[in-house]
Parts: C-alpha cells; sequence; structure tokens
C-alpha cells in the first residue's frame, strides 16, 4: 500500500486529524465485516439527548466504546457499534419552550402541531451539531444503523410494548398523587425528583373543636404543617389507634381554619405516635400518605391548585393566586385570626424537578402507570441464571439490586406535547377505553390520549428496539442482539440501565447486553461536579481544539479506574500532548531511518543479539497485558502499561542502542535493527490505535506497511518465540548499570563527554559475561576510558561507589572525589536501603499477606528482599573499606 509520505518535525494535531474522519467514512470501514463465521461484537450506544451539545462526561463514554469496539474489528470480530439519539421528551420540551419564552411565544399560542415541528427543528440542529462532535472524536460508528427514538421502527417498538403490557394487566391508568412539574406542567416519575434543602417552616395552627369540646383544657387542637396552602384539602386529622392520648378524641369533629369545614378525627396505623403532637392533617389530593390514608376510610379528595400551582376555585378567595403567594397571605390570614399559634423555622429536603429546577407538588392526577413488582421480580431472577448482566465494578449491581427490590409502579404518562402519544383512544360517547397499535377504524367517534409516554419508556427498549425488534426475524435482531457491553455513568444506574433490564427480559427473554461498564463523573481539578452555576464547565471540542483528540482520548482513557470519577486538569492535558509528542518524534526517527523497505519482516532468531530479545519480549508482555486489561476493562492499567513500553523501553533504550548498529557499517546488522524497529513501531501503533485513533493511523500510513488502514488491521498477539524473560532480566542489569555510571557521573560533575576509568566487581561470571558481551552499550552509554569487569575488581580507595544488583561499580576520581561527601552519601544509601529491608521483613512476616496474596506477589517480594539485602550488604563493606583508607 502507498505511504503517506509527508511527516512534520513537529506533532500538529490539528495537521494530523483534518480529513481523516470522513476517509475513513468514505472506506466504510465502520460498518460490520459481515463475516458470519467470526464472533459478533456488538455495542448500542447510549443515545445523547438532543437537547444540547456534547459534554466531557460524553466524551468519556464514547472513547471507551470507541477503543473497545476498534480494538475488537482488529481482532477479527464482527463489529457493530449502532449509534443514535435521544428525543429526550421533557428536557427538550423544556429548551425549545425557554427559547420560546425569549421570543414572546408559548406553546399554547403555536397549537401542538407547530410547537412539535419547532421541536423536530430543534432536533436537525442538535443532531448536526452532534454528528460533527462525533467526528471530532474519532468515534467508529456505523451511521447506516443510526436510530432516533421518534423515528417510525421504534415508535412501532413503544406500541407494541404498551399495548403488550396493558393486555397483560401490567399498565393501568388511575388516580393517583404523582410528582408534578407546574413548570413544565407534567408527572414526573420519582427518579425525576432531585431532593435539595430548602428553608421553610412549620406552622403550628388551631384547629377548633366544632361541638365545644375540651382536650388539657384547651378547645382546639394543634396541628403542624410546611405547606398551609394545601389546608384547603383538609377532610381528616389522623391518630394512631394505640395512642391513649387521643382515644376519646376519636370521632370528634374539628374546624379546618379560614375553610369552615368539618374535619374528623379518624386513627390510622399511618401516624407516627412520637413526632410533633402525634395528630396529622390527612389532604388526600397533596400528599401520597395521605392518599392511602384517604382510600382506607373512604375519604373525600380536594385538589386545591391548578396545573400551574396557582390555587384554584377549592382556595376561595386566595384562587389565581401563587402558591408561595398565596401560602404568605393564608399566613398572614391564619395570624390576623387567632389560629396560629407559632411559626417554627425549619430547613428541610423538598422536592424538585430535574429538568426546570422548580419545587414539585405531589398532585392527584389521572395517570398511565407500569406495575413494576412482577416485571421487576423477572429481572432480578434472570440474574441467578447464566444469562445474567455483570456489572464492572461488580459493587454496582448492588445499586440495580436495592431499587428493584423496593420498586415503585412506573408513571408513565407525561403531560407534553413532544414524545410518543400513548397509544390510547377514549369513545366520545361510551367513554371506553381501547389500546392498540393502531387507532379504532371509526375514529371520528374517538380521541386519543393527548398525554406522552416518560423518555424512559423509549429509552428501555434500546438494545433491542434498534436492531428492529419487534421483528425478531431481523437480520440485525438475530445477528447482534443481545449487545455485548454498555458503558455509561452511575447517575443512570436506575434511570436507564434497570429498565433495559427488565424490558429485555419481559420482551427478549434474554438479557440486554452481557457487560455493563459504570464510570463515574468528570470533575474540576478541585473535585467539583461540572456544572453551568459554577461555571466550571469545559467543552470537549475547545479541548481537541487545543490538544488534539488523541490527547483528549489518552486521557480520559487512562484517568481513572472503573466505576471512580475522574478530575480534568490542563496539567494532565498537557502530559497526554507530551506523551504523544514523544512517540511522534521517535517514529519519526525510526521511519528516516528505513530506508526503502517495503514491509517490515523479523530476521532470523538467530541473529537476535541481547537488545533485539529483550525488546521483542516487552513486546509481547505488552501485548499480552494490554489484551487482558482490556478483556477486564482496565483501561488506566492498559494506559500504564502501553507507556512504561513506549517511552522506557522502546524510546528510551531500544531506539537509543539501537543507533551503534545503524551507524556501525555492518549493512546486514543494520538491515536487522531496521526490520526489528519497523516491526516494533508497527506492533506499537497496533496497540495504540483503540486509543489515540489518529495519530496512529497517521503514523502507520507513513511508514512500510501492508493494508488500507489501521481500523481493520490486525490487533498484536502474543508469539511464543519472543518469549525470553532472560533477556529482559540481563538488559534490566545492563540499564541498572548504565544508570550507576550516570549518577555517578552527575555526582561528580564529570559530563558523559569525558572519559572516564570504570571498574566492574560482579558476584558471578554469568552477570560478568553480560556485561562483556554487551560492551559496546557500556561504550556508548558510559563512555569509559578504561573498563575492567570482573569476581575479583578490587576496590580503589579513592572512588564514587554504585551499588548495583549483583555488582559494584567503581570510578576511581581521586581528584574529584571527597571522601566525607562520599561517606555521607553511603551512609544515606544504607539508611535507605535498611528502611526498605524492614518494610519487605514486615510485609513477609504478616501472616494475612503471605497466605491470601497470590504465590507469584510472594515471590516477587520474597526476591525484592534478597535484593535488598544483597545491597545493603555491598554498601556496608564499601563504607567499612573507605573507614579503612
Amino acid at each position: 500500500m502507498a505511504k503517506e509520505t509527508d511527516m512534520s518535525t513537529k506533532y500538529d494535531p490539528q495537521a494530523v486529524e483534518s480529513g481523516r474522519y470522513q476517509k475513513w467514512l468514505d472506506q466504510g470501514l465502520f460498518k460490520p465485516n459481515g463475516d458470519k463465521k467470526a464472533h459478533k461484537y456488538s455495542i448500542v450506544i447510549p443515545p445523547p439527548n438532543v437537547t444540547g451539545k456534547l459534554h466531557l462526561g460524553h466524551a468519556w463514554d464514547t472513547t471507551l466504546q470507541d477503543m473497545i469496539i476498534r480494538q475488537k474489528r482488529m481482532q477479527g470480530f464482527d463489529t457493530l457499534w449502532l449509534p443514535g439519539m435521544d428525543h429526550a421528551g421533557i428536557a427538550t420540551q423544556a429548551k425549545v419552550e425557554a427559547r420560546l419564552r425569549d421570543q414572546g411565544v408559548s406553546r399554547y399560542d403555536l397549537g401542538r402541531k407547530k410547537f412539535v415541528q419547532q421541536v423536530w427543528d430543534w432536533k436537525d440542529e442538535y443532531a448536526d451539531i452532534i454528528h460533527q462532535q462525533w467526528a471530532k472524536l474519532g468515534l467508529s460508528l456505523d451511521y447506516d444503523r443510526e436510530r432516533f427514538t421518534l423515528d417510525k421502527g421504534l415508535n412501532k417498538a413503544v406500541r407494541k410494548v404498551f399495548v403488550d403490557l396493558y393486555n397483560k394487566g401490567l399498565i393501568y391508568r388511575g388516580e393517583y398523587i404523582i410528582n408534578w412539574d407546574p413548570q413544565a406542567r407534567t408527572a414526573l416519575s420519582d427518579i425525576e425528583v432531585i431532593h435539595q434543602d430548602d428553608e421553610g417552616a412549620f406552622y403550628h395552627v388551631k384547629y377548633p373543636f366544632t361541638d365545644g369540646t375540651t382536650f388539657n383544657g384547651k378547645d382546639y387542637i394543634e396541628i403542624a404543617t410546611t405547606r398551609p396552602e394545601t389546608m384547603f384539602g383538609d377532610v381528616a386529622v389522623a391518630v394512631h389507634p394505640s395512642d391513649e392520648r387521643y382515644k376519646e378524641l376519636v370521632g370528634k369533629k374539628v374546624l379546618v381554619p379560614l375553610v369552615n369545614r368539618e374535619a374528623e378525627i379518624i386513627a390510622d396505623e399511618y401516624v407516627t405516635p412520637d413526632f410533633g403532637t402525634g395528630m396529622v392533617k390527612i389532604t388526600p389530593a397533596h400528599d401520597p400518605n395521605d392518599f392511602k390514608v384517604g382510600n382506607r376510610h373512604n375519604l373525600k379528595r380536594i385538589n386545591t391548585m391548578n396545573e400551574d400551582a396557582s390555587m384554584n376555585e377549592n382556595a376561595g378567595k386566595y384562587e389565581g393566586m401563587d402558591r408561595f403567594e398565596a401560602r404568605k397571605a393564608i399566613v398572614h390570614d391564619l395570624e390576623e385570626q387567632g389560629y396560629m399559634l407559632r411559626v417554627e423555622p425549619i430547613v428541610h429536603s423538598v422536592g424538585h424537578s430535574e429538568r426546570t429546577g422548580v419545587q414539585v407538588e405531589a398532585r392527584l392526577s389521572t395517570q398511565w402507570f407500569v406495575k413494576m413488582k412482577p416485571l421487576a421480580e423477572a429481572s432480578l431472577n434472570n440474574q441467578d441464571t447464566d444469562d445474567r448482566v455483570d456489572f464492572v465494578p461488580p459493587r454496582f449491581e448492588n445499586t440495580f439490586t436495592s431499587w428493584m427490590e423496593n420498586i415503585h409502579d412506573w408513571v408513565i404518562s407525561r403531560q407534553l406535547w413532544w414524545g410518543h402519544q400513548i397509544p390510547a383512544w377514549y369513545n366520545k360517547q361510551t367513554g371506553e377505553t381501547y389500546v392498540g397499535m393502531e387507532a379504532p377504524k371509526d375514529i371520528e367517534n374517538w380521541e386519543q390520549d393527548k398525554d406522552v409516554l416518560d423518555t424512559w419508556f423509549s429509552s428501555a427498549l434500546w438494545p433491542f428496539s434498534t436492531m428492529g425488534w419487534p421483528d425478531t426475524e431481523s437480520p440485525d435482531f438475530k445477528r447482534y442482539f443481545p449487545t455485548d457491553t454498555l458503558v455509561t455513568g452511575y447517575d443512570i444506574i436506575f434511570f436507564w440501565v434497570a429498565r433495559m433490564m427488565f424490558q429485555s427480559t419481559e420482551f427478549t427473554g434474554r438479557r440486554p447486553f452481557k457487560n455493563v461498564l459504570i464510570h463515574g463523573l468528570i470533575r474540576d481539578e478541585q473535585g467539583r461536579k461540572m456544572s453551568k452555576s459554577l461555571g466550571n464547565g469545559i467543552d470537549p471540542m475547545d479541548v481537541i481544539q487545543k490538544y488534539g483528540a488523541d490527547a483528549l482520548r489518552w486521557f480520559l482513557a487512562t484517568g481513572s479506574t472503573p466505576g471512580q470519577d475522574v478530575r480534568f486538569s490542563y496539567t494532565k492535558m498537557d502530559s497526554a500532548w507530551n506523551f504523544i509528542n514523544k512517540i511522534w518524534n521517535a517514529s519519526r526517527y525510526v521511519i528516516m531511518n528505513l530506508g526503502d523497505m517495503e514491509k517490515p519482516v523479523l530476521p532470523d532468531k538467530s541473529k537476535w543479539d541481547l537488545a533485539d530479545r529483550y525488546i521483542l519480549n516487552q513486546l509481547n508482555h505488552t501485548v499480552s497485558e494490554v489484551t487482558r486489561l482490556f478483556e477486564s476493562f482496565e483501561f488506566g492499567e492498559a494506559g500504564r502499561a502501553l507507556h512504561n513500553f513506549i517511552w522506557n523501553d522502546f524510546c528510551d533504550w531500544y531506539i537509543e542502542m539501537s543507533k551503534e548498529k545503524l551507524n556501525s557499517g555492518d549493512a546486514q546488522a543494520k538491515a536487522d535493527t531496521q526490520n526489528i524497529l519497523a516491526y516494533v513501531l508497527d506492533q506499537t501503533l497496533r496497540l495504540m490505535h483503540p486509543i489515540m485513533p489518529f495519530v496512529t493511523e497517521k503514523l502507520w500510513l507513513t511508514m512500510p506497511h501492508e493494508g488500507d488502514s489501521l481500523v481493520t488491521a490486525d490487533y498484536p498477539v502474543v508469539h511464543d518465540d519472543f518469549v525470553d524473560e532472560s533477556a529482559s532480566e540481563q538488559m534490566e542489569h545492563l540499564i541498572e548499570l548504565i544508570k550507576a555510571v550516570r549518577n555517578i557521573r552527575n555526582e561528580a560533575g564529570a559530563p558523559m563527554s569525558t572519559p572516564v576509568d570504570i571498574q566492574i566487581k560482579v558476584d558471578n561470571e554469568n552477570l560478568g559475561k553480560v556485561f562483556s558481551d554487551n560492551r559496546e552499550y557500556i561504550d556508548r552509554f558510559c563512555h569509559p576510558e578504561e573498563l575492567t569487569i570482573g569476581t575479583d575488581v578490587v576496590a580503589p580507595k579513592l572512588a564514587l561507589t554504585g551499588i548495583i544488583t549483583g555488582a559494584e561499580v567503581y570510578i576511581p576520581m581521586a581528584e574529584l572525589v571527597d571522601l566525607d561527601e562520599e561517606k555521607n552519601r553511603l551512609n544515606k544509601e544504607i539508611e535507605k536501603l535498611n528502611k526498605e529491608v524492614d518494610r519487605s521483613a514486615k510485609k513477609l512476616g504478616n501472616e494475612h499477606f503471605v497466605a491470601n496474596a497470590p504465590e507469584s506477589v510472594v515471590n516477587a517480594e520474597r526476591d525484592k528482599q534478597t535484593e535488598w539485602n544483597q545491597k545493603l550488604s555491598a554498601a556496608k563493606d564499601r563504607l567499612a573499606s573507605i573507614n579503612k583508607a
């Protein structure tokens, strides 16, 4: 395949990324490969709401998905990553209504049809923006299969689910207390309500007896309420049946202040005797618990508010007033008329609408509900089978289980115009209800329910409705469902994950996905959640403009462990950019030294020297580790393995060591080294591609290669021929020696350009042979005047000393050495080594560690202990010899 020959001297992310995504699309590289013999791997994107632009949380979520699908695609899986967006009923409608308010228009001015068209225009506008953002991030999505939660196919699936659940008796319509958003004028489910502390008060009010009864010398009872505006709906006062204080009052009647309506004192176990006075007013139309009490006692339900939370005709002279203005007026009148005993300021938890932010009202309303208990039980039971969903990290399954075990019926109707209109019709003459996939034939006699379904009702079907369900013979449904991995944040486990799980169990008999990978939230450097109110939000497109998508992806991929939050910082982004720049410069050096190579071909193993065997063994180990860590979704650890290999093993050591042979004049040695350099770089770019697709593609296409793109290139695999732990061990000794000499030179102020005598006393001949056989590297990196290696080397009296594993390094430099400074240095070294020996001894002396840690970990710690002891002994001996001098 032809190479892209242009390669700038400096990494420029804008130049690297420009136009690359469109080339991938034009080549059709993101589509499934169609190989029916291959294992399939499918992901559906958590559909972003068309309420606005994507934020950093979306970038994180989709980057993780893209990494997974890119790796699986390269591994030969038949992959599908299906994109789509969510209509986000109440959220999107609220955005459009806000825009209209700025224009002085309401949805009621437009009417339903024109308003819905306005929302579709909004959807098209923001869908275009989201597509552009997906492209900037490099997401390898199959756009031919893109879905929208309000498209025709998904609407059919939604109606099918509604009708089937209704026919099974699992969807019902009834009058209940629900959470009401007065601004959006719609019902909310419990999880769409956010509780926050608000300042309020307990208003202690007199409720006089109507028949002259006195109690404890008073002609009234004391009732405390936080919401005096609901008093007009009071129909009873309740006490606990076993509360001896009030037994004689049960059946008596009191007068509701300002209303002049009698309310009977009743006994009900709902009341907590030791809370407050042990007497509570019952307002069935404005409190869920009062509603249940009212049902048990056949009490009247009196709604005191309109849909916008203004007071209605049941509020008397307060009709038309806003609820909070009415509260002030009512409190004033209670005080004026002598009913108010006292006002006790409090701070209490109050529900607010997640979408509009206004205080929620508990309101009596006729709504559609899903009977959740049987659906929840079936989903929980499925977790005890081989078809279970595995949560990563596993602790988040507890969040799912707890919510499902304590679930309430789900209110699914919303008083909105944007969404799936409920497939229920009411006969204009008879009042009969008809629920079906299509409208009744004599439609002129029927009127469809004006409400729409909760957004989550359609989102819950996403993994299978997007695959063509309810057509179970759909090729995509048969091939790619259940999906393999869902990636999402822990904040929507019960909003979305749980609902997908019980709907999938109910309608497909299968789990919706094999794994659910849970990540945290992106916070600012101080650990605060990003929000408009704090002004600490970061636009991912701004980050990409400055650093490039690859740097952002690297930060997001490696910034945390599963389930944990991540803190965004520009310092970390600088570090990510620097790492890519390191890869760019190293790659540029390699590519410039490959000559006319057509493709890398590894030389025969017999020609590999220590550095060759070392780098191929380290590559092999990195391939094994990164593949394993990707499988367990430990992307942070995979990133560390890649960083260490690229920066340390490849760039700092192998590339530097390769320069000896590239410049040696030995044509065969040069060619062999060129091929190994090219091969290792090729494999490294493949390993990095799922995380950094743009820069790796550019570099790979610039070097000798076969194929059209890294997107569909083979992912690296472990090669048994590369396994050579002895080579890595020997190289570690060599690297330790080189570092020791460099440290000694630095301490003595002797630059690398100045030749010095180097004497190495080795503990055994094998180590001496390793150093002797690799004399060329010692010459290059240590620049000795004379080099002496042996077991019988005698330490010079005046020399700087390096203690390394299995050897001591002496550099005689009498004119530069201050013996007192050398003693101080050795004393510090001995102090440090003593701490390491003590730490290791305590660890190995811990029975719990020895008994429970993997055997390999315990053995590694024992090896470290031996090494520390050897170094400590050598340092003490050296100090003793200096003291004798």
